[in-house]
């Protein structure tokens, strides 16, 4: 085998041993957060909730409702 071919193969071995102990670490990185995700999940629900309630209990709703139909007719004339 020449110096060049050995030289090559060394180093692909080298990078490819690199990326794979950066995946794995980033890998055992990643199983620190589970449960996390559940919990974030439920506030983005509770606050929308939230947003949805506030509009529809109040007259900010129909509101809205008219300035959107009346933008959307001015786009149509």
């Amino acid at each position: 085998m020449s110096d060049l071919m050995l030289k090559t193969a060394v180093a692909s071995k080298v990078r490819v041993n690199g990326w794979k102990n950066t995946t794995v670490e980033a890998m055992r990185r990643r199983t620190g957060d589970r449960g996390q995700t559940a919990v974030e999940y439920l506030g983005i629900i509770a606050v929308v909730v939230a947003i949805v309630l506030a509009i529809t209990g109040t007259s900010i709703g129909s509101t809205i409702l008219q300035k959107i139909t009346g933008l959307i007719g001015k786009v149509g004339n």
